[in-house]
């Protein structure tokens, strides 16, 4: 077995929601919260030059004030296992629950409940972004909508979509790791048949006319791939962006509007940001 690659990073002020957030973006397989750092592992022996880069486009962004960072190779273990012991039910609105699978809950009838179990994929509920983006779509979604979700991460955003009435949603994601992850809790919950998983970026989606398109990526992908995104939201559709910090605000609304699209709503949490737009 290869060993893993652990990263502690130490900085200040420390907000582990928000350097969280922007480390997911990196090829890692988990983040474990400490008490003054977190630690990253990873199986890419090259990692440590991104994490440089990324923490110290944070400090010249302001987000922090500085870091540290030291390196580590450890011997493999099942980390998907240390990991899981971490996971909770989340209550992410009123009416929405994500739970994993090996997790309890009795809260009442008439709740909605998703069982994610995340295998190392972004999109458990807890982060600021995911919270956003789900309490959008259910806020906008609407009964028979065709949905795409860019960046699937666990699948999560896709399930709940169709659980709450879409009548299919393609759910695209770079990660092979996503990919297999989604099918699985497309299955959990039973909605396989509903939804289609693709592994590439939003050009390996051959479908287009969405009625609802979703993408919680990160601000440089959002930028790269504006047109992109943009040409798969059907006229009278809606685009629900997150993975933004507010300090990115204007750069992304800014690049969408010029795509016929109007920003409707804005939505934030902490230093985190969700954008609703119309075509």
């Amino acid at each position: 077995m290869n060993n893993y690659f652990k990263y502690e990073i130490f900085f200040k002020p420390f907000n582990p929601e928000l350097v969280s957030g922007i480390l997911w973006t990196l090829d890692i397989s988990g983040i474990e919260e400490n008490e003054q750092s977190l630690t990253v592992y990873s199986q890419k022996e090259n990692l440590e030059n991104q994490l440089e880069s990324l923490m110290q486009n944070a400090v010249k962004s302001g987000l922090i004030e500085k870091y540290e960072l030291v390196a580590d190779e450890i011997e493999n273990k099942n980390w998907n296992e240390e990991w899981e012991k971490t996971l909770n039910v989340i209550e992410i609105t009123e009416n929405i629950v994500i739970k994993p699978t090996f997790r309890n809950y009795d809260g009442g009838e008439g709740k909605l409940i998703v069982e994610i179990d995340p295998k190392m994929s972004f999109g458990t509920g807890e982060h600021e972004t995911t919270r956003l983006m789900i309490e959008l779509i259910e806020k906008h979604l609407r009964k028979g909508d065709k949905v795409l979700d860019i960046g699937s991460g666990t699948g999560a955003l896709a399930i709940i979509a169709v659980k709450l009435g879409a009548e299919s949603a393609v759910a695209v994601d770079t990660d092979e790791w996503c990919f297999v992850n989604g099918k699985e809790n497309a299955e959990i919950n039973k909605v396989a048949d509903k939804i289609k998983f693709v592994h590439g970026d939003v050009n390996s989606v051959a479908e287009s006319e969405f009625d609802l398109v979703l993408a919680n990526i990160n601000t440089h992908i959002l930028l790269n791939y504006v047109k992109e995104i943009a040409a798969k939201v059907k006229l009278g559709g809606k685009l629900i962006l997150s993975g933004i910090l507010n300090t990115d605000e204007e750069k992304i609304t800014g690049s969408y509007e010029k795509q016929n699209l109007k920003l409707i709503e804005r939505t934030r949490k902490n230093e985190w940001i969700a954008l609703v737009f119309e075509k």
